[in-house]
């Protein structure tokens, strides 16, 4: 499937709903969802390593499945291998998602004060250069996605990659070190280096954003569409219209989306 470009609006209420009908969820569902998540590590040769939860389908062994890669936002950062499925995570692991989208779904946890990026970035500015080095969190993470196609039974032309905050901007990071590692994108409130879109031009990559959002500027998920339509690649961008920075609450929510990610191939 061709991606697209959606630029539509949703209702605050419709939002403000989402928000309480999640706080409404029971303490047992939410237990319940989280503990499908397995705890991991992954280390590399230099004895660094990385926190992760992994989420496995309860399909077919024999099958090859997409792998899909959440990033959290700096407010999930730690040590605990917990907070980072708080926020869009555990929307991969009910019942109704696993059954009509069985994949693999691997949610690292950064540490406390590191990034996923290594962007360069004025106060105040729209204008964000990627720096040559990875973080060493983004070091690990690219590491772990390749790990994982060699002893995972995963589907190298359908591995996705999504992030919020801190992760939306982890997302750019990510397709633009490793391009041929994903099929597509989802960043959320985040932004990247416009001049490197060349390099990722070809993935499908849908972006959310807030209009109203005071942490992480719309404009920047705006700039980022305007470069992808000048290297001549077709992206998807919705904005809500009267949100802040909780712009994920839509995103991993919206089914058009989710059924748009999984029908992405290489």
């Amino acid at each position: 499937m061709k991606p697209f470009f959606c630029h539509y609006m949703k209702k605050t209420i419709f939002l403000t709903l989402l928000a309480i009908i999640l706080l409404g969820l029971s303490t047992s569902n939410l237990f319940a969802q989280s503990n499908r998540y397995s705890f991991q590590k992954f280390g590399n040769s230099n004895g660094d390593t990385l926190q992760y939860r992994m989420l496995f389908p309860d399909a077919n062994p024999k099958a090859k499945y997409p792998l899909v890669i959440f990033l959290h936002g700096s407010g999930e950062r730690g040590k605990d291998n917990e907070a980072q499925l708080k926020w869009g995570a555990l929307q991969f692991a009910n019942d109704q998602f696993m059954f009509q989208h069985p994949s693999i779904v691997i949610a690292p946890q950064c540490p406390e004060g590191q990034q996923w990026s290594n962007f360069k970035r004025e106060a105040n500015s729209s204008n964000i250069q990627l720096l040559p080095n990875p973080s060493k969190p983004m070091e690990l993470l690219l590491g772990l996605i390749r790990n994982a196609m060699q002893k995972l039974p995963v589907d190298p032309n359908r591995i996705y990659i999504s992030g919020l905050s801190m992760g939306g901007f982890g997302v750019f990071d990510a397709i633009s070190r490793a391009p041929e590692l994903f099929a597509a994108a989802v960043p959320v409130c985040g932004g990247g280096d416009t001049s490197k879109v060349s390099s990722f031009s070809k993935i499908p990559i849908w972006m959310f954003h807030g209009a109203q959002d005071g942490a992480v500027n719309p404009q920047l998920s705006m700039n980022m569409a305007a470069a992808l339509f000048k290297a001549g690649a077709n992206p998807g961008l919705t904005l809500y219209p009267s949100v802040g920075h909780f712009s994920w609450l839509g995103a991993y929510t919206d089914q058009p989306m989710i059924e748009w990610l999984y029908n992405q191939h290489k």
